[in-house]
């Protein structure tokens, strides 16, 4: 069972829109759907909501600690309350994946993401859920991080919020435990538009007799 819910990002006006507070804003639509609110929980280093699912408890959380310290609020929530890295779920920018795409799994590396890096350190373990959440690549890796603490374009911003009502689609399954079925919902590609049929060719009409020309008149012959 999921028992806490992750957002990673950085806090503050200047960071709200760009690609690394993907989780965030998964964490933000999540909120509405279950009609909490986040607040400031000083114990933990971030915002949190707790809430109830099927009579079981479940926390909402976003670092305050600016990314590179999201460990701390994670752990400090997590042992407080007894919960197993295997019943957390954390939701983050994925640069492999192309804006558009999500994606669930469970534990493996952080790859290099520096939020991850440090809930790896923290909890002890890599073992937790994440909810990967495509943004794309800048193609160099030397510009990484300005593209990550950079707003993605208009495009790019609707492809991403695409993916993430996909993921809030296999929501009720992950909280309910059923983690096999909500990775396949989840993980599921998004289906092709349907190609528009080609438009019937229309017969042409058969003339009208009213509109067929008249039949040149015969040369007058003989004599004057």
């Amino acid at each position: 069972m999921i028992r806490l819910i992750v957002g990673l990002g950085n806090p503050g006006p200047d960071h709200a829109a760009t690609r690394h507070n993907a989780g965030f804003w998964f964490v933000d639509e999540l909120a509405d759907r279950l009609r909490v609110s986040l607040s400031p929980e000083r114990s933990y280093f971030g915002m949190a909501a707790r809430t109830s699912v099927g009579g079981r408890p479940v926390w909402l959380l976003e670092p305050t600690t600016f990314m590179n310290l999201s460990g701390k609020s994670v752990a400090a929530l997590a042992r407080f309350f007894k919960i197993e890295p295997n019943e957390i779920l954390v939701a983050h920018d994925e640069l492999d994946l192309m804006p558009g795409q999500v994606k669930l799994k469970l534990g493996g590396s952080h790859a290099g993401h520096n939020g991850l890096k440090d809930i790896h350190a923290q909890l002890g373990s890599g073992d937790y859920w994440r909810l990967r959440i495509g943004i794309g690549h800048p193609g160099v890796k030397s510009e990484v991080i300005n593209y990550v603490l950079k707003k993605p374009s208009p495009e790019h911003r609707v492809e991403i919020e695409k993916s993430i009502e996909q993921a809030l689609s296999g929501i009720d399954l992950l909280l309910d435990g059923d983690m096999e079925r909500a990775t396949m919902k989840i993980n599921a590609k998004p289906p092709r538009p349907k190609p528009e049929k080609p438009a019937k060719a229309e017969k042409p009409e058969a003339p009208n007799a009213d509109d067929q020309p008249e039949p040149a008149r015969a040369a007058k012959t003989g004599t004057p």
